[in-house]
């Protein structure tokens, strides 16, 4: 639940709407692409099977090389974006950079700081949900 003040006792949570949550994910995005960029890059170096790849599309072993550089890059970004919002959310100031450039904090059902697991759990739980929209 993410809410754009703190509440008090028996205060109802005012929502953040899509566009202010769009604004904070893009923001967010921005961030993340200033650590994935230059990773990215790491891991298309020339010794990474790129290069062979793309003058013989049929070297086996280049295609080998190449794909476990992708799938490496894959899992690296999966687990630092996971822990990038989980901590964040679950921190002193209750949200990621981009929440925090547009005033939203994210609070569980009371109201109260996300604990670290819950906020793992919830983080896991969009990417069921957008798998879900991508069907």
């Amino acid at each position: 639940m993410e809410v754009l003040d703190v509440l008090e006792e028996n205060q109802q949570p005012n929502y953040a709407g899509f566009w202010i949550r769009f604004v904070a994910i893009f923001i967010d995005g921005i961030v993340l692409s200033l650590v994935f960029v230059p990773t990215f890059m790491l891991f298309y170096m020339p010794e990474n099977g790129f290069l062979e790849l793309a003058q013989n599309p049929n070297d086996f072993d280049a295609l080998i090389t190449y794909y476990s550089s992708l799938a490496g890059f894959s899992i690296m970004e999966f687990i630092i974006s996971l822990l990038y919002f989980s901590i964040m959310q679950s921190a002193m100031y209750q949200a990621t950079l981009g929440k925090m450039a547009v005033g939203i904090i994210v609070v569980d059902e009371n109201g109260n700081k996300m604990k670290f697991g819950r906020a793992v759990g919830r983080n896991l739980a969009k990417i069921v949900s957008g798998i879900i929209l991508n069907i």
